[in-house]
């Protein structure tokens, strides 16, 4: 628990840290004054000044921010909104009386820092992998600028009690790799060979789904099974996998961009499908499904770090680093108040009107912003922790 904690943790230092230093570094570089350098959200839990900025440590530790000075107080993780005036001499040092270009170069940087992470991280992680890595396939999406294969486990979903397939040792969420020394690689193959050999003897290999040990047994698939159970008593589903290569030399150059600008592709992709079920089913139980705050990722790491290969637990480790820093980058530049996005939208707001928007009226958006942000949160949170109770959580 203690590694899985300290892990966690480091991944979402390393990747708020990395967002934040990009306004931090950019608004000093322009002259800004930075009031405040925060890790997590308030209410703080200390501070340490040094020079005109406070470096704090805040309780919830779900994000950061830096706090500009001439900006509104959810700039600086609180949701009131500030009503007094700057003085005329400090105008000079506020975000808000900066130019269009330079106000938009701020809140880009976070984002930009965010993308180039990710990358660095993938390049890692490919190289570390050899330029291989496989992904669970949801539909029939093909990845850009890579070479790809597919192919199909087929997962034990349930075990029924005193069958043939419980007495050799088979349990859910096992991989069976083969029957009678024939590789599975669907699940008509599975069902043709079991049924060709009913009374008789075969033998079945799996996968142990955490040691990734795999076992061989023997077992006899019944003729005259019990209602609802098959000749074996397993329940079973199929799982398509995208194997991708980045073989060649120009592949291997663009592959630390080419694969996260893939994975986003890919992932809004299902986002958008869960969404049309949503829609089609009318609920909101495909989407919150398919989404995961704070909670999530701790499970998430804490079944990687169970894997037992030191090496293949680092690269899925990595992969996850980079898959949440592409997507922070993602959702941050969303139109959304609160959000970089969010600041953005108003700047660009301020271009097409050919004046700018009232400070109050855009301090209260982003403090609305926050709040059902911070709403989100809380109910992904408690939906996570639902998720667990009752099974888990799984890469």
């Amino acid at each position: 628990m203690l590694l899985t904690i300290l892990v966690f943790l480091l991944i979402l230092s390393v990747i708020v840290l990395i967002h934040e230093l990009g306004h931090f570094f950019v608004a000093k570089k322009l002259g800004i004054k930075v009031e405040e350098f925060g890790f997590g959200f308030p209410p703080r839990v200390f501070g340490i000044k040094r020079g005109e900025t406070v470096y704090s440590i805040n309780w919830l530790p779900i994000g950061g921010f830096v706090k500009l000075y001439g900006e509104d107080e959810a700039g600086g993780g609180k949701l009131k909104v500030q009503s007094t005036k700057l003085k005329v001499t400090d105008e000079k040092r506020a975000f808000f009386a900066r130019s269009i270009p330079q106000r938009a170069a701020v809140v880009v940087a976070g984002i930009v820092m965010n993308v180039l992470l990710a990358i660095v991280i993938f390049y890692l992680f490919l190289t570390a992998s050899g330029f291989k890595t496989e992904l669970p396939l949801l539909g029939n999406f093909r990845f850009f600028g890579v070479n790809q294969s597919e192919k199909t486990e087929i997962i034990i979903s349930a075990v029924s009690k005193n069958s043939p397939a419980q007495n050799a040792g088979l349990a859910p969420y096992s991989q069976i790799v083969s029957l009678n020394g024939e590789k599975i690689t669907d699940a008509s193959l599975l069902t043709r060979i079991i049924n060709a050999n009913k009374g008789k003897e075969i033998e079945v290999s799996w996968q142990d789904p955490k040691t990734k040990k795999i076992s061989t047994a023997s077992l006899t698939p019944r003729v005259f099974p019990p209602p609802k159970e098959g000749a074996i008593g397993i329940a079973f589903f199929g799982v398509k996998t995208a194997v991708l290569s980045y073989d060649t030399l120009p592949q291997k150059i663009a592959s630390g961009v080419i694969h996260p600008a893939n994975l986003l592709v890919y992932n809004l992709s299902i986002m958008v499908k869960l969404i049309g079920i949503s829609f089609e089913e009318k609920t909101l139980v495909p989407v919150s499904e398919g989404v995961s705050g704070p909670i999530g990722i701790y499970s998430l790491v804490a079944t990687i770090l169970k894997i037992p290969s030191m090496k293949e637990s680092v690269l899925q480790i990595l992969h996850l680093a980079g898959i949440l820093s592409i997507s922070l980058a993602f959702f941050n530049i969303l139109p959304i108040p609160a959000l970089d996005g969010g600041r953005l939208f108003f700047i660009g707001m301020e271009v097409a009107l050919g004046k700018k928007i009232s400070r109050r009226i855009e301090g209260h958006a982003h403090a609305v912003g926050m709040v059902i942000l911070l709403t989100l949160i809380l109910l992904i949170t408690f939906k996570d922790i639902t998720r667990i109770m009752r099974g888990g959580i799984s890469p």
